[in-house]
């Protein structure tokens, strides 16, 4: 009797057991956890309202005479807040060690957590959740939880579809949203049958972790799912952001920005960290591995959806493929600047891109990639410590993504830390110790603005 008491104590003791899975079994009602996670809602959101304000100037300032290709203002001027009593040049004058030491490195410059890191999962922007019920009658919302960053600070809202096979049509989505409501209508005549049949799989929703038909759900009424341009709405992106699913424990985990798929074809690595070698592994597994935080036996519970590889995952692929990049006609066809349209800080920008700022490393002409991946160390000029929920820590190895129409996908880095061109530059004009003058960081924005 002592010993089996001795036995419950010392496992009542024990501290928990790390584990890679989710717990599949219903702990509670559906409705006990709605009412649970609606109360904390407001307490959740509050928090992340307060890291925002305090990283990030988050105004409407839009850059004079520059917009997307549908004519979205593109917002400017460096959002990430310095410590009090410095400037950029002070913090580019110091080394690494030294900004790590003296807890000098911006907040804006951290790693940004999901806006409720401990719970993840796919987040819509309003007018997306807006635009698909309004088409197709699905719901996208969370009970839970709200996106969060502004409107203005996000990519364009529907975005232009330019396909590869026809430049001649210009922005094919005609100004809409692009679901299973109109696809058919829209690309028919335009599209081959594989093509078009694959565009249809893009559209299609199916079960994920937040968005399903289980009690666990977090969409107030049982869901179909989500569907692939759900988050990269018209083959673009509207910065829906997610959670990584392929690094434990939670806190470890990344935020991760929807990227854009355009330009799909000239790529040779897919996912930020996962180094998926094809367009066609990235969908496929999309679907069996990311729609359920990299769990498959939270996938079995919630209903995954299993492609075939050979007709199905191949036919969305070929219509990936041909989502192209917008329009750069001050560009030649090597991707550097005609001098005959470009202007004198738009040249000065591209000389300090190629040549003093480094950015060329990296990202390599006509596209603006090396198709490899590169570790900033970031961490250097950081201690290690918790943000909401989130371990800022290394981020190790991270794909290089193409810059052409960098001006379109805002905001930037992976996990979108980063709100504008101009908080690009100062952050690697610190990470790769450039130490750039401010005319030559006012001439480099110019130039990826051109992009």
């Amino acid at each position: 009797m002592s010993s089996l008491l001795f036995s419950t104590l010392t496992a009542a003791a024990a501290p928990p057991v790390p584990n890679s899975y989710a717990p599949v079994d219903d702990k509670e009602s559906f409705d006990a956890v709605r009412q649970r996670m609606e109360k904390a809602k407001p307490g959740v959101e509050s928090r992340f309202k307060a890291l925002l304000a305090e990283r990030y100037d988050l105004a409407d300032r839009p850059v004079p005479g520059v917009t997307t290709g549908t004519g979205k203002a593109v917002q400017g001027g460096v959002r990430a807040k310095l410590p009090k009593g410095t400037s950029w040049q002070d913090l580019a004058a110091l080394p690494p060690d030294e900004i790590r030491k003296r807890d000098l490195w911006p907040a804006g410059f951290y790693p940004l957590p999901h806006e409720n890191h401990p719970e993840g999962g796919m987040l819509f922007p309003q007018h997306e959740i807006d635009a698909i019920k309004k088409q197709d009658g699905r719901d996208l919302a969370r009970f839970d939880l709200d996106f969060l960053l502004p409107t203005h600070l996000l990519p364009e809202f529907p975005p232009a579809i330019y396909l590869t096979t026809r430049p001649d049509l210009g922005d094919v989505s005609k100004g809409q949203v692009i679901s299973l409501s109109n696809y058919y209508e829209t690309f028919s005549g335009v599209l081959n049958p594989k093509q078009l049949e694959g565009l249809r799989l893009l559209l299609t929703p199916f079960p994920q972790q937040q968005f399903n038909a289980t009690i666990d759900r977090r969409s107030l009424k049982p869901s179909m799912g989500v569907a692939c341009f759900d988050c990269h709405v018209n083959g673009h992106t509207n910065a829906a952001d997610h959670l990584v699913g392929d690094i434990r424990p939670q806190e470890h985990r990344h935020r991760i920005e929807t990227p854009t798929l355009r330009g799909v074809n000239i790529q040779r690595l897919f996912g930020s960290q996962r180094a998926l070698k094809t367009v066609e592994d990235f969908t496929e597994f999309e679907q069996r591995a990311a729609y359920f935080d990299g769990d498959p036996a939270i996938a079995t519970k919630k209903g995954v959806n299993i492609l075939e590889r050979g007709s199905q995952v191949h036919f969305m692929g070929e219509f990936e493929a041909l989502l192209d990049f917008p329009p750069a006609p001050k560009l030649d066809v090597f991707g550097k600047l005609d001098p005959a349209k470009a202007t004198p800080a738009e040249l000065h920008g591209q000389e300090v891109f190629f040549g003093k700022g480094q950015c060329a490393a990296c990202h390599t002409p006509p596209y603006y990639t090396d198709n490899s991946m590169h570790n900033l160390k970031v961490e250097r000029f950081y201690k290690e410590k918790m943000i909401e929920g989130l371990l800022a820590s290394a981020d190790g190895p991270i794909k290089t993504f193409p810059l052409r129409g960098i001006k379109e996908s805002s905001p930037y880095l992976h996990d979108g830390r980063l709100m504008t061109l101009d908080d690009s530059v100062e952050f690697f004009n610190l990470v790769l110790g450039t130490k750039l003058s401010e005319q030559e960081k006012k001439d480099l924005v110019v130039f990826l603005q051109t992009l």
